[in-house]
């Protein structure tokens, strides 16, 4: 069995490029001026807002990696890592829709799309003229997405849609989604299929808007479909590839989670050790005291280990190399270290810790969703072990 080094791409670079500190840079200004004056209103509200992503449209960061021809910034998954992590360090919500938008509803189409379609719909998905919305989880089908109940039954030149699908991000708020749908039987894997379905199609509509512990200010919702009738030409590739397509897709939405994980670990570390500095108790900074010292080493150690995860895989996708192994592994390990370093957090500061007028209470509710969305810990371990054990 080889080694996860023998594993390693030769020549891989730790060094961070112009681009990577130009955009990073600017998706830092963007936050500290357009989102963090309102993390906690919008947080308290559930409030989308959807002219701030218009906005980051404006600067390229809702079309990343889609190339420059189809109106897009053109660059690679350090860049848009880094636009996660940065975005997500101030508001993990924001953090979450903008990861959503690019790697799973615009990263779907840009995979698998034909050239008329890509002309269709990426041009308004990459400037954020279009919100994107993802659709394969369903109430009864969470990790079982064979068992998906939602069918698409051709007629004529038409898909005539049946079903519903939950826990969709901009469910309520997208111009288009990327919907996987049962064209054959049920547990086959070969029996589903790709559809992408604009808004304003009758019989396509939203359900509830679900009222979450954290990630408040993105949107998440049912959508629903009641003899919903769709072009033929809206089918991605061929039929009975949907459910291939989704699990490519997915490998690059896990480096999406953990770049979003990692990002809400670093801004929750980070408001710790100014608290910790600042904080006297028994005449001295409470940095001063092993029991906190320690604390924040360990976040610190475990912070760092993440990013070389998610850099490892960021690097794999940019090369085109296999990455289903980096990237369940860096979802799985950064979405924990959000959890524990959140929690960490919470801890130093306290009483005044479990309170909202103070940041880290944020970054603990958010933290939570990352060891769930886009495949939970526990299916990170069986696709590993799976990797591993081949």
């Amino acid at each position: 069995m080889s080694t996860l080094l023998t594993d390693m791409p030769a020549g891989m670079d730790f060094s961070v490029s112009e681009n990577q500190q130009m955009v990073g840079q600017m998706a830092k200004d963007f936050a500290e001026r357009y989102i963090k004056p309102h993390v906690m209103e919008w947080d308290e509200s559930q409030h989308f807002p959807i002219e701030l992503f218009k906005k980051l449209g404006e600067l390229g960061m809702m079309g990343v990696m889609v190339p420059e021809q189809y109106g897009g910034s053109g660059f690679g998954y350090h860049e848009y890592v880094a636009v996660i992590v940065e975005i997500a360090k101030v508001c993990g919500s924001i953090g979450l829709s903008v990861a959503a938008h690019n790697s799973l509803c615009t990263g779907h189409i840009m995979a698998f799309a034909n050239e008329e379609q890509k002309k269709r719909w990426l041009p308004k998905l990459a400037t954020a003229e279009w919100i994107g919305a993802w659709g394969l989880t369903e109430a009864n089908t969470g990790s079982d997405a064979m068992g998906m109940m939602t069918t698409a039954v051709l007629d004529g030149d038409e898909y005539v849609i049946n079903g519903s699908k939950n826990w969709i991000t901009h469910g309520k708020s997208s111009n288009v989604a990327v919907v996987m749908v049962r064209t054959g039987e049920k547990g086959d894997s070969k029996g589903i299929s790709t559809i992408v379905i604009e808004k304003g199609t009758s019989g396509f509509t939203h359900g509830k808007k679900e009222n979450k512990l954290g990630m408040r200010a993105s949107e998440t919702t049912e959508l629903i479909f009641d003899n919903c009738r769709v072009p033929k030409e809206n089918l991605l590739g061929k039929q009975g590839e949907g459910f291939a397509q989704a699990m490519k897709v997915l490998d690059g939405g896990r480096i999406s989670i953990a770049a979003l994980s990692l990002g809400i670990a670093k801004g929750a570390f980070e408001a710790a050790v100014a608290y910790a500095k600042e904080r006297k108790q028994f005449g001295q900074p409470i940095a001063n005291f092993q029991g906190i010292a320690f604390k924040l080493a360990d976040m610190a150690t475990e912070i760092e280990a993440a990013e070389l995860l998610v850099m490892q895989a960021a690097d794999l996708k940019n090369k085109h190399l296999p990455v289903t192994k980096q990237a369940a592994m860096a979802k799985y390990y950064a979405s924990e270290v959000a959890v524990r370093t959140a929690t960490e957090a919470v801890q130093i500061f306290g009483g005044y810790g479990y309170t909202k007028d103070f940041p880290v209470e944020k970054y603990y509710r958010d933290a939570k969703l990352c060891t769930i969305g886009e495949g939970t810990s526990e299916i990170q371990k069986i696709v590993i072990s799976r990797e591993v054990l081949r």
